[in-house]
């Protein structure tokens, strides 16, 4: 994975609430055993329609909005368990997801595949949708390391909280392998250490 410290980007708004995992890569496109391509069929019943045209009021194809965070409605991932929803947002591009709430799974799921799910209070979450809208290219900023994502033009400081053990994975860009495999020096003493024989 990518290692992941700050990030400074523009956001693409999209206040759906209750976004399952089916709706963000819909289930005839699991057939893929590598991550590859996943991206192409983010939201792909939202993006195109049954003739493979664009949907042009669907918020990923309007040019207007771009940038590497997706801010999403409450619930956002629920559903399935199905990691390729995680897969397909990373695919595309995005770095960081905002919502009032996630899925457990699918914030897990996001967080060993080097997406950061930021979760936010409602009237957080409101305030940095009416920023977008005012301002569709409204720069934010991500800082890891400090915990918060701030609206650079209103200078409004957001803080939020995520597991010590996954935040050490996300900037190292460890996923859990990697994770132990870096620990393998000290594994090897300590086997040393307390062998029986």
């Amino acid at each position: 994975m990518e290692a992941f410290n700050t990030l400074i980007s523009s956001a693409v708004p999209m206040p759906i609430e209750n976004v399952d995992t089916d709706q963000i890569i819909p289930a005839r496109f699991l057939k893929a055993i590598t991550k590859i391509g996943f991206g192409d069929n983010l939201f792909r019943d939202w993006r195109y329609d049954r003739s493979d045209k664009e949907i042009t009021d669907f918020v990923l194809n309007n040019p207007t909005y771009t940038g590497d965070i997706l801010v999403a409605g409450k619930n956002f991932g629920c559903g399935s368990s199905r990691e390729h929803a995680a897969w397909a947002l990373t695919g595309y591009g995005f770095k960081v997801v905002v919502s009032s709430f996630f899925a457990d799974i699918f914030r897990g799921n996001a967080l060993n595949n080097g997406l950061l799910p930021i979760q936010v209070s409602e009237t957080d979450l409101d305030i940095i949708f009416r920023t977008i809208e005012s301002n569709h290219a409204a720069q934010f900023e991500v800082n890891l390391k400090e915990q918060y994502l701030k609206i650079i033009d209103q200078d409004i400081t957001i803080a939020f909280e995520i597991d010590n053990y996954k935040k050490e994975c996300l900037m190292m860009g460890y996923d859990d392998i990697d994770y132990l495999l870096n620990l393998k020096p000290e594994i090897e003493v300590f086997e040393a250490e307390h062998t029986l024989y």
